[in-house]
């Protein structure tokens, strides 16, 4: 069995493969300040019962989280074979960018498992902490993207800010033209951030040509998907397959 762990700012999402086929799979929260043996903790809780792990494939974008996995797998998972996408890391994704050591990890799994799944050029829009808009080209090459205020950190900055308003839940209002506070906020949120995203594709798409395809993902892609003209495909476990295939890479 393969372990996958995405360490994301907000949530960390863990996946375990029976070779191509994800059997299982769990959203729990980031903590900056966990340990290892408080992660070691969190881990055999949720792997107890489960079939015994044969090797690792994380990212992380959250260095404190990488740090603490790191003791945990250097004590507990000590004859694991783990692969941690970082500098150096054989993914089969060249990047063109100006830095490529500043790309995300997540961004590259997203990208290798788009081309994998759909060809390029293709784009994946993550929805996170941040909204990550991933381009990937007709080789397979990340040639960079976009990056956005995320919708929950959004709504919680408006909340903190404007005296009257406060946090609501993210869900479909009954009409774009709020009847109420609440509603009002839900169709800003919902449809501000649709348009952003499509606004944002569209422009992709006057750049580089049409697309193949572009893949939502991310824990709240699922609404906005309903309301985007441009999102073809909704795959929540993207990143997690993107692991398992760079895992495959460097067996």
């Amino acid at each position: 069995m393969l372990l996958t762990i995405d360490v994301g700012n907000t949530n960390t999402v863990i996946g375990l493969y029976n070779n191509e086929n994800l059997i299982q799979s769990w959203r729990i929260k980031t903590d900056a300040h966990s340990t290892a043996d408080e992660l070691i903790l969190t881990f055999r809780g949720l792997l107890n019962g489960q079939p015994e792990v044969s090797g690792i494939s994380l990212c992380s974008t959250v260095p404190s989280v990488l740090k603490e996995i790191r003791w945990m797998l250097e004590r507990y998972f000590t004859d694991i074979k783990t692969v941690i996408i970082e500098p150096g890391t054989k993914t089969g994704v060249p990047i063109i960018t100006d830095n490529p050591k500043e790309v995300g990890a997540d961004r590259i799994a997203n990208s290798l498992a788009v081309f994998e799944r759909h060809g390029g050029p293709s784009v994946v829009v993550d929805f996170g902490t941040s909204t990550n808009f991933d381009v990937v080209s007709e080789r397979g090459e990340f040639l960079g993207g976009a990056l956005a205020p995320g919708i929950e950190i959004s709504l919680e900055a408006l909340a903190g800010k404007a005296a009257q308003l406060r946090k609501v839940e993210f869900i479909k209002p009954k009409s774009v033209v709020g009847k109420n506070t609440v509603e009002a906020l839900q169709s800003g949120a919902l449809y501000g951030f649709a348009g952003q995203v499509d606004g944002i594709l569209e422009r992709i798409v006057a750049e580089i040509g049409p697309l193949k395809a572009v893949v939502a993902t991310g824990g709240l892609a699922s609404l906005v998907v309903e309301e985007s003209k441009f999102i073809t495909h909704h795959e929540p476990d993207l990143t997690l397959e993107g692991l398992r295939l760079v895992f495959e890479k460097n067996k």
